[in-house]
């Protein structure tokens, strides 16, 4: 294959990718931007393999490619079909783990084994070897801080931060030592300075660790965002390392739109992208401040039938969707509840927070999943004026991101965030398992408000048993 044609295949493969970003920035044409995706994915594997193999490789490191494409595209395909969208957020955390191992592995290949019969000139040289330098921290914080992200939204880890005394002066030094053994490396002949490679990957491997641990879980959304950057990045380091350019473009992407989706996320959250990169992102210094004390007041609840009656009696109803409708799978009946209201001619939309789930976009895609109209899935900045309008709220298996505490508690740990602000609709109904806290740990004041009532139990089964009312109802009504 011709330097060309090769350059013109990854030109097309890059546009595709391009194509991709694009298309799954809306839900209504997410699935042909995905379509994209794999298009430029399936090219580049064929072209990289033609191109390697017109090298003059052994039939063993054909058979070793073809295994290694094919097993990762078995692997993947179980793991698409298998993996429920609860677990998906997990599933993408890990993922981005390979990345980083991926480019620490490339990086420390690529240093103990220099092509054959290629001598660089000493600036070029010393610039391979930054490559490689870079490559290999990246990707091993990378590595470590997707396992870390990985365990605490699997359960595994506890949520809750790990705030070391002292521990930004710590990261501060950790990262002052991957710079500073950079010197020696630099200055020393191949592959004479593996000791301080292997040092430098343990002390980026304990960054990443520690900085994924020192932030809340209820901001796991963010940090599984901000990984997806740092696996872009890592990727577009070991691009250079290979002298890809491809890799380097596509990593450059992902990167970079990875990078922007934290960036909206945390404005978001009035965050800042520091806090993030930093660690500590959501959390206080003080351990007490961790869980805020519970809200005086009394809880009311409403049974379901009464719930039924005051949606069929409401002009307008917004549904929140949180990561309680993911766990108990109750999209499909909040879909079913959603067409009958619909049909009865009552306003139905949707209010999605940016963090609300454990996974950017992931109300989106379950409602897509289950086949709501796009159009009435509305954006916080979008919806939050008209709550105030509004006959009845559902809050499904949403917490923090209805917390009126963020808004008007100095003390509590999510002060500042911006939330949906439910409870100024006439009446709220919060669907919820229990009075647990939420995934940050915080008692949420709303569900002590005059106009909130609570409805407990799982919500797949309540949902479908408001479906049954309304329909009920319905035929009730035509006879």
């Amino acid at each position: 294959m011709s330097a060309g044609v090769l350059t013109a295949a990854y030109l097309i493969a890059g546009v595709l990718f391009i194509r991709s970003l694009g298309g799954l920035s809306k839900q209504a044409t997410a699935m042909s931007g995905n379509t994209f995706g794999m298009l430029g994915m399936a090219l580049a594997i064929v072209v990289t393999a033609v191109s390697w193999a017109q090298r003059g490789t052994s039939d063993l490191g054909v058979v070793m490619l073809l295994g290694a494409v094919g097993g990762g595209a078995c692997v993947g395909a179980v793991l698409a079909r298998r993996v429920e969208m609860t677990g998906m957020p997990e599933l993408v955390a890990i993922l981005h783990s390979f990345v980083g191992l991926a480019a620490v592995l490339v990086g420390i290949s690529s240093y103990l084994s220099p092509r054959p019969g290629v001598v660089l000139a000493e600036t070029d040289r010393v610039v391979h070897l930054l490559e490689i330098w870079v490559g290999i921290a990246v990707g091993a914080v990378t590595l470590t801080g997707s396992i870390i992200a990985w365990g605490k939204l699997r359960g595994s880890i506890s949520g809750k931060p790990l705030l070391l005394p002292g521990r930004h002066m710590l990261n501060g030094l950790i990262a002052a030592c991957i710079v500073g053994l950079g010197a020696p490396f630099l200055s020393a002949p191949s592959p004479d300075a593996l000791h301080l490679v292997l040092i430098m990957t343990v002390l980026a491997g304990l960054l990443g660790a520690h900085l994924v641990m020192a932030i809340g879980g209820a901001d796991m959304p963010v940090v599984v965002s901000l990984l997806n950057s740092y696996s872009g990045w890592a990727a577009a380091s070991a691009g250079f390392v290979l002298e890809n350019d491809l890799l380097i473009v596509t990593g450059a992407l992902v990167g970079s739109s990875g990078t922007i989706l934290s960036i909206i996320m945390c404005r978001a959250m009035n965050r800042s992208i520091l806090n993030v990169v930093f660690g500590g992102f959501g959390t206080s210094d003080s351990r007490a401040s961790m869980v805020a004390p519970a809200a005086p007041g009394e809880v009311r609840e409403m049974t379901g039938d009464v719930v039924a009656e005051r949606l069929l009696a409401a002009k307008s109803v917004i549904i929140v969707p949180g990561y309680g409708m993911a766990v108990a799978r109750a999209q499909n009946a909040v879909d079913g509840l959603t067409r009958a209201l619909l049909d009865r001619g009552v306003k139905v939309r949707f209010a999605i927070h940016p963090v609300a789930g454990r996974l950017p976009g992931h109300m989106n895609v379950l409602l897509a999943e289950a086949g709501i109209p796009y159009d009435i899935v509305m954006e916080m900045e979008h919806i939050n004026h008209d709550f105030a309008t509004t006959d009845v709220v559902l809050v499904i298996g949403a917490n923090d991101i209805v917390n009126p505490g963020a808004l008007d508690d100095p003390q509590s740990p999510i002060y500042g965030m911006p939330v949906l602000e439910v409870w100024k609709s006439q009446l709220v109904v919060v669907l919820k398992r229990g009075m647990a806290a939420g995934y940050a740990g915080v008692e949420n004041p709303l569900f002590f408000h005059e106009n909130c009532r609570m409805l407990f139990g799982d919500a797949g089964k309540t949902m479908s048993a408001l479906v049954a009312a309304v329909r009920a109802d319905e035929a009730s009504a035509a006879e």
